[in-house]
C-alpha cells in the first residue's frame, strides 16, 4: 500500500483550510476596523508647561461646569449621563463624543464648543481621579 498519495492529499487540503482561515481572519479584522468607533491615535501634542496645562485644566473645568454638569454631575461622577473618571478611551474618541454627541443619549457640541474648547475640557477629563 502507498500511503504517500493520501498524505499529500491531506497535507494539500490543511494547507489550503490554514489559507482559507488566515484570510477570513484577515477580511474580519478589517471589517471590524472599519466598523470601530475608536479612532487612530492622533499626532502627539506639543508638550506644554505645568502651568499651562494647569490653565487648560482650570478653563477645561470650567466648560465642563457650564456645558456638561448638568447631565455628569459637578464632580463628573455621573447623574444623567455616565462617570467620566478613569475614561479608557484616546483623546481622538473624547474629542469626536463631544463634537458630534452620541445619537438619543448625548448633544452634539461641534456649535458651542471650537478644538481649544474641546481640548481644555480632555485635559479636564484626564485630570480627574
Amino acid at each position: 500500500m502507498n500511503a504517500r498519495p493520501a498524505l499529500l492529499a491531506a497535507a494539500l487540503a490543511a494547507g489550503l483550510a490554514f489559507g482559507a482561515a488566515c484570510a477570513a481572519g484577515a477580511a474580519l479584522r478589517a471589517r471590524a476596523a472599519a466598523a470601530s468607533h475608536e479612532l487612530p491615535p492622533a499626532a502627539p501634542a506639543p508638550p506644554t508647561t505645568a502651568a499651562e496645562l494647569a490653565a487648560r485644566i482650570d478653563r477645561g473645568r470650567a466648560l465642563f461646569t457650564g456645558s456638561c454638569s448638568h447631565c455628569h454631575g459637578l464632580d463628573a461622577r455621573g447623574d444623567e449621563g455616565p462617570d467620566l473618571h478613569g475614561l479608557q478611551v484616546s483623546d481622538r474618541y473624547l474629542a469626536r463624543v463631544v463634537r458630534d454627541g452620541i445619537r438619543g443619549e448625548m448633544p452634539a457640541f461641534a456649535k458651542k464648543h471650537d478644538r481649544d474648547d474641546i481640548a481644555a475640557l480632555i485635559a479636564f477629563l484626564r485630570s480627574l481621579e
